[in-house]
């Protein structure tokens, strides 16, 4: 069995001081298939030290120095690519082409940044003052289990962009990937303590670098609860935070929407990364006059789904990520049919063929009504609730129906209307005809999907405090 017993603090692995133990489950066998040693407090602070040691140095760096830095993780994680991608599909059980684009997403972080850093004015002259944009500190970083690589080196590209230097706890359920990923960044020869990767329990690390005095700010993707337990627990020092959390995502067909079109694409962003996806657009709001053509579609389409072992080139769906993932999602498809909606398509139980394994059948409700909890909670599975509407009007208003506000998605053939549409959404992204990949534009959520904003200049000001300097001239 692998045994994962290091974490990296100051430039080197060392063996944590925590002893706690804990068994990582292959998704798709549920058989153990690696042990963690879990970092502690005591390590959490070690690690703290270290980056606010090396910050004294970092924080002066030039911009070409942080850009040969960048380029040089870039170099470090691209080279091992096909590793990262065999360790992500076997531990964490995303498709291939899911972690295929997780992985360039995560050596393509740096170059972003590079862009970033290479084109971003940290002084400017504002009347007769001069107002210097500065690194803020050592920073905390907490990311998920649902594409690590993404979350780890996006956060962590964009703070040492801005000159900050790190202290990361990744989920202690991507310990496989984490490993990996950490021999990837050693090898890319930054100054020790510059970044620091502490894999522990968010009780126990991460409530250690929300209280911890020399933690300026705490950047997290995750739950909503653990989003605002992080940030009561910032105001005692006054941390600067940027929470990325949950959502309920509404994709709205407009009357006119072309179906042959629209309902591969809401099949696809409903379940996207198995449905586990904070952007996953699970709310399908529909015309009711529409509806029976929507559900032909969807069950066609659902019929076509591949759901089996993610190493398999044609598989869609994979495994959720542990037994308890899996046990909630069962949960929320039994409350949908208890609470009366309609089940079109899916279902309990695991697909036909699969006997083990945290497989989910791709579930379709139909008849859904806005006061259901499955249109009024965050599943993390595949699991789309179909709702309809009588006017555009409506629809918008069930879509802002919602404490969330991550991402939108809007369908239709008179593109003047969907963008009218997209417009009055209050969401932090808002995609029409599609879903695009655009990383200099900010992302983040309005309501309780967050705070502040990830990606481009905004990301990047989120690490950086404006120095106001007048003087007698």
């Amino acid at each position: 069995m692998k045994q994962i017993n290091q974490i990296y603090i100051n430039g080197e692995f060392v063996t944590p001081h925590g002893t706690e133990v804990m068994n990582l489950i292959n998704p798709v066998t549920e058989q153990v298939a690696a042990q963690v040693r879990l970092a502690d407090e005591t390590d959490t602070r070690q690690a703290i030290a270290s980056a606010k040691a090396a910050y004294v140095s970092f924080s002066r760096t030039s911009k070409a120095q942080r850009i040969q830095y960048l380029q040089q993780l870039h170099d470090a994680v691209l080279a091992r690519a096909d590793a990262l991608e065999a360790v992500m599909s076997a531990e964490y059980g995303g498709s291939l082409a899911m972690v295929r684009g997780t992985v360039a997403r995560a050596s393509g972080a740096f170059l972003q940044a590079i862009k970033l850093l290479s084109e971003y004015e940290f002084v400017r002259q504002i009347g007769r003052a001069k107002v210097v944009m500065e690194p803020l500190g050592v920073v905390g970083l907490i990311t998920p289990w649902n594409a690590s690589y993404g979350f780890i080196c996006n956060k962590m590209a964009t703070a040492l962009a801005a000159g900050s230097t790190v202290v990361i706890k990744p989920s202690e359920l991507s310990a496989g990937q984490t490993q990996l990923l950490t021999e990837c960044l050693h090898a890319a020869g930054l100054p020790a303590g510059v970044f620091n990767i502490v894999t522990g329990r968010g009780d126990v690390v991460g409530a250690e670098i929300t209280r911890h005095p020399d933690i300026a700010k705490i950047s997290f993707t995750g739950s909503t609860a653990v989003g605002k337990a992080i940030a009561r627990g910032a105001v005692d020092t006054l941390k600067r935070v940027t929470l990325e959390l949950g959502g309920k995502s509404p994709n709205i067909l407009l009357p006119d929407v072309n179906l042959e079109k629209a309902i591969p694409l809401a099949l696809a962003v409903g379940t996207m990364n198995n449905g586990q996806a904070c952007i996953a657009g699970t709310r399908l709001l529909v015309p009711e006059e529409r509806l029976e053509e929507v559900k032909a579609h969807l069950v066609r389409a659902v019929a076509n789904v591949k759901v089996g072992n993610p190493q398999q080139t044609d598989t869609q769906i994979g495994p959720l990520v542990t037994a308890k993932q899996y046990d909630r999602v069962q949960n929320y498809i039994r409350l949908g049919i208890e609470e009366g909606a309609e089940l079109l398509c899916g279902g309990e139980g695991r697909p036909e063929g699969l006997n083990s394994g945290y497989f989910v059948k791709p579930t379709v409700f139909v008849n859904v009504t806005p006061d259901m909890t499955i249109a009024r909670e965050e599943i993390f599975g595949p699991v789309i609730s179909v709702l309809t509407y009588r006017t555009v009007e409506e629809a918008v208003q069930m879509a802002n129906d919602t404490v969330y506000g991550l991402q939108a998605y809007v369908s239709g053939e008179n593109r003047q209307q969907a963008r009218e549409v997209a417009a009055q959404i209050v969401a932090g992204r808002v995609f029409v005809n599609g879903m695009y990949d655009a990383p200099d534009a900010p992302f983040g959520g309005f309501k309780q999907s967050g705070l502040g904003r990830e990606f481009g200049t905004y990301g990047l000001e989120a690490y950086l405090e404006p120095k106001t300097l007048i003087d007698d001239e």
